[in-house]
């Protein structure tokens, strides 16, 4: 018998970028183990762009399917994990229902920083290293932990600063 897939929901603010890209690295380096899905507290109603050109360009994944959507959709749905990848979505997360284990792995946004495009590219490029080794970590974990502290743990590895900038660890 085969053990049904670990069901996870990454949530942010605008369901816009870090999520997105959370979402799509986890599907596709889970090997069939994750049923991932991803939403925000305040969906902007679109990807950004630089989500999708990240993914593309630096990880081979196409997420032209992508969405943003309201957590709202969740509400009735029985997760493991749920992930929260920005303070404000940890601050509001509402109970689910089942009990999972919730863990947060903040980013920077970079959706938010204004400035040039070429430093905007290589914040996304930076936060989106950030997150793929959070969910190689995750994935590298045995079926027995998936429910564990580790996962907590995974949000306070690899932390990148507002600049996207790995942060010193003392």
């Amino acid at each position: 018998m085969t053990k049904p897939p670990f069901k996870v929901l990454i949530l942010c603010t605008g369901n816009s970028a870090r999520s997105i890209i959370a979402e799509y690295l986890l599907r596709a380096r889970g090997a069939g183990r994750f049923e991932v899905h991803s939403a925000g507290a305040k969906p902007t109603g679109r990807v950004n762009p630089l989500a999708l050109w990240v993914l593309h360009r630096h990880y081979g994944i196409e997420a032209g399917e992508a969405r943003s959507k309201s957590w709202d959709e969740f509400k009735d749905v029985k997760f493991d994990l749920v992930v929260t990848v920005c303070d404000h979505a940890r601050e509001t997360c509402p109970v689910w229902p089942g009990q999972p284990v919730v863990a947060h792995w903040g980013s920077p946004d970079p959706a938010a920083y204004e400035g040039p495009e070429e430093l905007k590219k290589q914040l996304f490029v930076r936060v989106a290293a950030q997150i793929a080794r959070r969910v190689d970590l995750l994935c590298a974990l045995p079926e027995e932990q998936l429910l564990a502290p580790q996962l907590r743990a995974i949000g306070e590895q690899y932390n990148v600063d507002a600049e996207g900038r790995p942060e010193a660890h003392s």
